[in-house]
């Protein structure tokens, strides 16, 4: 069966969405029968035209289709690209599956004419791919009963091996003066739904605690002034020190490398309004290097994260929660150890990319 990918997220394009369907290509068991249409060019949406954005996407899908033989059309945005592949369903009898995340399904059902269309989007698909259970039991309501054995879940996966140099690290420990800390790690977008700002309220009050550990955030984002304004405003200074640090946007070397260096990874995501997250990636990557997690109880982050297993989760909106679960981890390395190796093992038995692709291969050709 020869298989489209239809998706406005694609490398060089950043994130977890497009991270996930750059090893659904690269990962696809036959290779020779996988194709991309992504919108990096931009021929694939109009901004002239914001009820019909979608139709130059129907011209664009048509002629590929017809150009490689296309079977089976596999969907990255329910919207506005799902509306283009019913289009080509209807008149071309072309069959598709839609991969949903999170957000993009709540964003779709948001408006009256939206929801409309996004639940005949669902209804007329193949296949619904959610990427986690939460996501998928947002699906199962929104379309109903009759639609829901379409829906299977397959959450995004972590690769087994990790690019850094242990030069690298040890020249961060040194450069950031980090010797004998207990160093608090977070990296994403800087946006107040990842709950960094959380964790910066409650740091005068771990710092009482434990007086060695370095808060460090690495990423860029809107509301990193935010942050940095929050983080003069709370965190005291420690011999000179402070501590609280920014990195701004670093490599994948560098993020691997800081995996490396820390001691704790926390990420206490929220829902704000309609968003949140819709799994988080960036905890198998710190489990898969054996660092115990701290995350936020929402979205689909209990599929990443197994409390007292793999990590602690916590109610996000509650400081005093946040707070305590840092300062028991940072306080009990033995914890921290029996954490990241029980991480270690489920990042790579559960979570390998390779199984993950494979199960939307058999779904999507029906073995």
């Amino acid at each position: 069966m020869k298989v489209l990918l239809f998706t406005l997220e694609y490398p060089p394009f950043k994130g977890g969405v497009s991270k996930y369907y750059e090893n659904l290509v690269k990962y696809w068991p036959s290779e020779k029968d996988i194709f991309i249409l992504n919108n990096n060019d931009g021929k694939l949406i109009s901004v002239g035209w914001p009820f019909l954005k979608w139709l130059p996407g129907v011209f664009e899908l048509k002629k590929l289709i017809k150009k490689e033989k296309i079977d089976h059309v596999i969907v990255g945005q329910i919207l506005p690209l799902g509306t283009a592949a019913l289009i080509v369903n209807r008149i071309f009898k072309i069959s598709y599956s839609v991969i949903l995340h999170g957000m993009d399904l709540t964003l779709a059902i948001k408006s009256g004419r939206k929801s409309w269309l996004a639940k005949k989007i669902l209804k007329n698909a193949s296949h619904i791919i959610c990427a986690s259970n939460f996501t998928a039991e947002l699906a199962r309501r929104f379309v109903g009963k009759k639609t829901t054995e379409k829906i299977k879940v397959v959450n995004p996966g972590v690769d087994n091996f990790t690019a850094h140099s242990s030069q690298l690290t040890a020249h961060l420990k040194e450069k950031y003066n980090l010797k004998d800390k207990i160093v608090l790690f977070s990296i994403g977008r800087l946006v107040k739904r990842k709950g960094f700002d959380k964790v910066i309220e409650v740091m005068p009050e771990i710092l009482k605690e434990v007086p060695n550990l370095v808060y460090v955030i690495g990423g860029v984002g809107p509301d990193e002034e935010y942050l940095k304004e929050s983080a003069n405003k709370n965190a005291p200074l420690i011999k000179g020190d402070r501590g609280i640090i920014f990195l701004g946007k670093i490599s994948d070397e560098e993020k691997w490398a800081w995996f490396d260096l820390c001691d704790i990874f926390t990420m206490p995501s929220r829902q704000i309004n309609d968003d949140f997250e819709g799994f988080g990636i960036v905890y198998l990557e710190a489990s898969l290097m054996g660092k115990p997690v701290i995350a936020g109880r929402s979205g689909g982050v209990e599929d990443a994260v197994l409390n007292n297993e793999t990590g602690l989760l916590v109610d996000s909106d509650d400081t005093k929660q946040i707070a305590d679960a840092i300062i028991k981890l940072a306080k009990d390395e033995n914890l921290r150890k029996k954490l990241g190796e029980s991480g270690i093992k489920r990042a790579i038995n559960e979570f390998d990319w390779k199984e993950q692709i494979n199960k939307i291969f058999i779904t999507i050709n029906n073995i």
